[in-house]
């Protein structure tokens, strides 16, 4: 139950990998209240969005029309560390690995002598991403770039036109009422698992179901009224716990639209600015235990105006942010997906990307057997909660790299907030680079390559300090940085604007 990206996304993934229009065994239905709205702020995806597109059969200039929708290459974050070098510290977190990653440790070779930044000397995407250009050309097929992508896009539009494919395309059935209660096998003697056995709805009455989705959001409804599953409570690991998001226009109609997130830092937590088509999308994350309302209203403001040249025409949305997840994510014959799983602050455009894992998982292991059903949930709940883990940990280590002194970023560095498993890792980490060993679990969203993106990013070039197992450069390496240099070099002048891309569609 439940639409938004959330909904539409799992039903759709759903429906195409079970062949759903084929058959006449299986039905899904989308129950969803026609006076709730979407949460409607992450505008950020991952590269495996372009994937699940593919899979519901939807053409990626049809999406990239109808949803305001632009290439994103990865997360610029700027500020971040203190610099007294002219424009401040910044650096790139490309979605491309470094040049010839696993066949050669560039990252070593990198520490030895670190003669520019880490995200530039090791991949072409970096200067891609910093001249705003796409990541592919015109002719390039659906779905494939020179540059691994995502998207930035209008979320409200993005749900609007999943559901539109699901009903249209995909044989998705939509029922708009609101759920008043749930009825499930447990009888008055306590006989039964708790296993829901319908929806009673207000209008259409009793909806009967085999699997129930809960992706209602914040409110939980089936997975906190009915089985009061706890959250894992996550704010004293990451601090943030508000947004504010306003849209902003472009000063200009042919204003550059940037290529990545830009992540900005601020005394007290972080601004996103996301370039769409028409206009951009942007929010200030921050603690308020360590900045009041006004004053993160005023910093809001005040980047606005830098980047429009006007003040905030509307008073922006207050969103809170309790970060935690779910103890358990599948209980009975209920799973919970999207924000009713869990909700953290959008640094990374983590969200969507658990959905999709959260789906494609589902319809791998789907099944109606109730015992089955047991262990393929046990399986589950393990599964998510080490990607909820690693996720945290890997959130938690843009800040703890920071140098910055205000108190909220001194309070991020203080070893109880820091997870134990990543201060294992970041003393390993001091001797040689993340590497694929380092993390065990198959399922990883955020990998080595990622790892190393951000733990050499946030250390400037000239501020790294190599040790014993950082070996001189060699000849190989030498070559392998060129080849980067020239790539470079050869795609910055084949490749055109963003924006230019975008609007042609």
């Amino acid at each position: 139950m439940g639409g938004g990206t959330a909904g539409w996304l799992a039903a759709g993934l759903l429906a195409a990998r079970l062949g759903l229009a084929a058959r006449d065994d299986l039905q899904i239905t989308v129950v969803e209240s026609p006076r709730v709205p979407i949460l409607g702020v992450g505008e950020g995806t991952w590269p495996t969005f372009r994937q699940s597109l593919k899979a519901m059969g939807i053409g990626e200039a049809d999406f990239l029309a109808a949803c305001d929708a632009t290439f994103k290459q990865g997360s610029q974050f700027v500020g971040w560390n203190q610099s007294p070098v002219p424009g401040g510290h910044s650096y790139i977190h490309p979605f491309t690995p470094p040049h010839r990653f696993g066949e050669l440790d560039l990252a070593s070779a990198w520490l030895a002598e670190p003669t520019t930044g880490f995200d530039e000397a090791v991949c072409f995407q970096t200067v891609l991403c910093r001249a705003g250009l796409a990541p592919k050309l015109r002719n390039s097929p659906d779905y494939e770039g020179i540059g691994n992508y995502a998207y930035h896009f209008d979320a409200g539009k993005v749900a609007a036109f999943l559901k539109d494919h699901c009903i249209a395309h995909l044989g998705v059935k939509h029922v708009a009422d609101d759920v008043l209660d749930c009825v499930t096998d447990r009888g008055d003697d306590g006989e039964g698992d708790g296993a829901i056995t319908a929806l009673r709805t207000a209008r259409h009455g009793d909806l009967p179901g085999d699997l129930f989705i809960d992706c209602s959001g914040q409110h939980g409804v089936l997975m906190d009224r009915v089985y009061k599953a706890r959250m894992v409570d996550c704010r004293d690991i990451l601090l943030v716990d508000t947004a504010l998001a306003i849209p902003v226009p472009y000063p200009q109609a042919d204003s550059p639209i940037a290529s990545v997130t830009l992540a900005t830092a601020q005394s007290a937590g972080w601004i996103w600015d996301i370039g769409l088509k028409t206009r951009r999308g942007t929010g200030y994350v921050y603690s308020s235990r360590h900045v009041s309302h006004d004053e993160a209203r005023h910093t809001l403001d005040r980047y606005v105006r830098t980047i429009s040249g006007k003040p905030m025409q509307d008073e922006p949305r207050r969103i809170a942010i309790n970060s935690g997840y779910r103890e358990r994510f599948w209980i009975a014959n209920c799973v919970a997906i999207g924000v009713s799983a869990g909700f953290i602050e959008p640094l990374e455009a983590s969200s969507i990307a658990m959905i999709e894992i959260s789906a494609n998982h589902l319809a791998e292991h789907l099944t109606f057997d109730r015992k089955v059903m047991a262990i393929e949930a046990g399986r589950f709940n393990r599964k998510m909660d080490q990607l909820w883990h690693d996720v945290i940990d890997f959130l938690k280590l843009h800040y703890v790299l920071s140098d910055r002194t205000e108190p909220f970023w001194l309070d991020n560095r203080a070893p109880c907030s820091i997870p134990s498993s990543l201060r294992d890792n970041l003393r390993i980490w001091q001797n040689r680079p993340p590497i694929e060993g380092d993390f065990v679990h198959t399922c990883q969203l955020f990998g080595p390559a990622s790892y190393q993106y951000i733990l050499y990013g946030m250390h400037r070039a000239g501020a790294v300090k190599g040790d014993a197992s950082c070996k001189p450069r060699n000849e190989r390496a030498n070559n392998h940085i060129g080849e980067v240099r020239a790539l470079t070099a050869k795609l910055s002048r084949v490749l055109g604007p963003n924006r230019d891309f975008a609007v042609g569609i």
